[in-house]
């Protein structure tokens, strides 16, 4: 049984052996949720509001994003290799050590968003405009594209 339950305004998620693979959490409010090393594979979280959640380590391969609330998140070490992250809202976001190879982060609000040491190979920027204190140390950038052609 899969559960996500509030104590003291902090979501955790709990499970007994099942996963959230291809989960539909379309328009969630999961803000400040702690969902270490969850496996959200093909998991729908379009519209969530994450902001201040703890993905760290958490597979969220293929996951759609898109236009997801993630400010102030951590996603340490999380795979978002091909996730759909098109118009979210990183800001002040920990990607640090991330794969987020072929992601699509195409109209994504990234000001103030740590990629250090992250894998962006293949990944869509374009439309990503404001780069303020961004961090891009150490990153992988094969393939990126970065403005439209």
């Amino acid at each position: 049984m899969i559960e996500i339950k509030k104590y003291d305004g902090d979501l955790i998620y709990t499970h007994e052996g099942e996963t959230l693979v291809g989960a539909n959490l379309s328009g969630a409010n999961l803000s400040g949720a702690r969902l270490e090393g969850v496996d959200l594979t093909n998991a729908n979280l379009r519209f969530a509001n994450l902001s201040g959640a703890n993905l760290s380590d958490s597979n969220l391969q293929g996951a759609d994003l898109s236009y997801a609330k993630l400010e102030d998140s951590y996603l340490r070490n999380s795979n978002l290799s091909n996730a759909n992250l098109r118009g979210s809202r990183l800001i002040y976001a920990n990607l640090s050590g991330a794969n987020l190879s072929n992601a699509d982060l195409t109209f994504t609000s990234l000001t103030h968003t740590n990629f250090s040491g992250a894998n962006l190979s293949g990944a869509r920027l374009e439309g990503s405009n404001d780069l303020t204190g961004l961090n891009l140390s150490d990153v992988i950038l094969r393939r990126t594209k970065a403005k439209s052609e």
